[in-house]
């Protein structure tokens, strides 16, 4: 790998990516620039905006540099049963369609958390909006490390130095462009993902041979797509992955405030509906391609593993590895993959600036600051940005010192999902919840999740808690060098040993694709427990406009004053 760096088209096409996104946000701030309310302008796009671009963003979202090497390595040492996550995804998608959606439509409030206040009080608002600030502030440095990390030391490229002017660039014209620099850009750095990772597959066949992919991989039984198994502390279940991941990516994609504000952005539902329908369809496509570029990978080293060898440090780095190995051959597919894998940290960091700027401006500090003029809240917010982004730069200077804040960081990412999803869900399906319960559910599902999360991420810390991974093998490697021998001795490996489980208290070894279904759950039952100490609400109280509309016949008339309008009411209080 020493001899396997970069060449001068790589750099090229990697700095042409990285212009080329900084150039539409100087088209979109001064070329495309039109005199309008600038705050709608800047969150929503003027609500104009096309399915087609909203689709691509809402899918290179999810897409992150995690998800490009990560979703291969998983393939390469666990096997397949991971790419049985697409099935939830399609029921995400119906569920978003029908029950989320129509509520944040009727509404058309800026901030999905702001109908925290409007189904129950300030306090619980707040809370949800502080939730999702301090997700985005941990999860995006990650998103941004991660593959930095993984590229800087396969390639030689400085860590620090790619992640600062990737992040200035990301900065530059999310501050600037607003929601249609973010929207268009991350279209076009889809574009990169698309073709960088297709190259990689087409190249890895076509020295491996197709036969060779799917008889190597099955040899080591790396097909596994039906373990049925109940037992919630095995990591992936069909049930797990079906049902578990399906209440962690509702909560991502339904009450999420980077994926509501594009839904918004659409001029009516029927194009939200049709946008989510793409969404679940791009990803299928993309988790299918990393799980198969991940048998691509292993069928090329099956029989002498770099992870073995010790070229590598983890597993992670395998992808980046193979790409600077095999694609080396083509020229400048290396930096057209790197282009990949960066563009799907900028689109996740661009989306997570844009959609912290809109909750922090909304929720946090118009409330409480009083109005303010067009042009102000539109230089206050790129204030915001600009702060969020310096901080986000920072904080990867620290993940690079502290090797343990990135599981924190996971961890505390994951736990916040539960409580809000469990808190929108208690607004929306239960018209008896009342702003006292909402806020103790909150809060409890919150500690619940935030204490499983924790101790269990530290018995894994401490080898407590192991996997059984598939079979990787040395036997077929070409004669060590002293490279090599050295590598092999200097090995410090910790095999398999069921025994650790035993020593684990059950719950610790719960896998994590629960943690959101029992934190939802959590805020559910000790949510409505809550409201019924405290008294429930009377349902003629509540507007239908606040309550999904899956729900609207089995609703009571509501009382005189509540027939009017929700919009009109928070005109009137707003113009008040």
């Amino acid at each position: 790998m020493a001899d396997n760096h970069f060449e001068w088209l790589d750099y090229f096409i990697f700095g042409f990516l990285l212009l080329l996104s900084a150039a539409i946000g100087f088209y979109f701030a001064f070329v495309a620039k039109k005199k309008q309310n600038t705050r709608l302008e800047y969150l929503l796009g003027s609500k104009t905006m096309g399915v087609f671009p909203i689709s691509m963003s809402l899918i290179a979202s999810y897409i992150s540099g995690i998800s490009l090497i990560g979703i291969p390595s998983e393939i390469y040492v666990y096997g397949t049963q991971y790419w049985v996550i697409i099935i939830s995804e399609y029921l995400v998608s119906g569920t978003i369609a029908y029950a989320y959606l129509p509520v944040f439509y009727k509404l058309q409030i800026t901030s999905s958390y702001e109908y925290l206040r409007l189904r129950f009080d300030e306090r619980v608002h707040i809370l949800g909006s502080i939730l999702f600030i301090i997700k985005m502030l941990l999860y995006l440095p990650i998103v941004v490390y991660v593959p930095a990390l993984a590229f800087s030391q396969v390639t030689g490229i400085n860590l620090h130095l790619t992640t600062a002017i990737a992040c200035v660039i990301c900065i530059f014209y999310t501050t600037v462009g607003g929601l249609k620099a973010v929207v268009w850009t991350d279209t076009i750095q889809m574009g990169a993902m698309v073709t960088g990772s297709l190259a990689v597959i087409i190249i890895g066949i076509k020295e491996v041979g197709i036969s060779n992919v799917i008889e190597r991989n099955k040899v080591t039984d790396r097909f596994e797509f039906d373990n049925f198994s109940l037992d919630p502390t095995e990591r992936h279940t069909v049930w797990g992955l079906i049902i578990g991941n399906y209440f962690y990516w509702l909560a991502n994609c339904t009450v999420n405030q980077s994926v509501v504000q594009r839904y918004l952005a659409m001029p009516n539902r029927k194009k939200g509906n049709l946008s989510v329908l793409n969404f679940a369809i791009g990803i299928t496509f993309f988790v299918s391609m990393c799980c198969i570029t991940g048998l691509v990978v292993f069928a090329y080293y099956d029989g002498c593993d770099p992870l073995s060898l010790q070229k590598i440090r983890k597993a992670d780095q395998i992808l980046p590895y193979f790409v600077m190995e095999v694609g080396s051959v083509v020229p400048g597919l290396p930096g057209l993959f790197v282009s990949g894998v960066f563009s799907a940290a900028l689109s996740s960091m661009s989306t997570g600036l844009n959609s912290m700027t809109g909750v922090i401006f909304e929720d946090l500090i118009r409330p409480f600051v009083g109005s303010f003029s067009e042009k102000k809240a539109s230089f206050l917010m790129k204030i915001i940005v600009l702060i969020v982004g310096i901080f986000c730069v920072a904080m990867v200077f620290i993940v690079d010192k502290l090797g343990t804040l990135i599981q924190a960081g996971k961890s505390l990412a994951g736990i916040t999902t539960g409580p809000l999803l469990g808190m929108f869900t208690l607004g929306m399906f239960f018209p008896w919840a009342n702003a006292k319960g909402a806020l103790f559910g909150g809060l409890s599902g919150l500690i619940v999740t935030s204490l499983l999360s924790i101790f269990s991420q530290a018995a894994i810390a401490h080898d407590r808690i192991q996997y059984p991974q598939k079979p990787l093998s040395t036997s077929r490697c070409p004669p060590p060098t002293l490279s090599d021998i050295d590598y092999f001795f200097s090995r410090k490996e910790i095999p398999y040993n069921s025994n650790y489980m035993k020593e684990t208290p059950w719950i610790l070894k719960i896998s994590y694709l629960w943690y959101s279904l029992i934190g939802t759950v959590t805020v559910l039952l000790f949510g409505m427990f809550a409201s019924c100490l405290s008294g429930f609400t009377d349902p003629k109280l509540v507007n239908k406009d606040l309550i999904t509309p899956i729900l609207h016949r089995f609703l009571p008339e509501p009382k005189g004053k509540d027939k009017i309008p929700l919009q009109q009411e928070e005109e009137i209080l707003r113009d008040t």
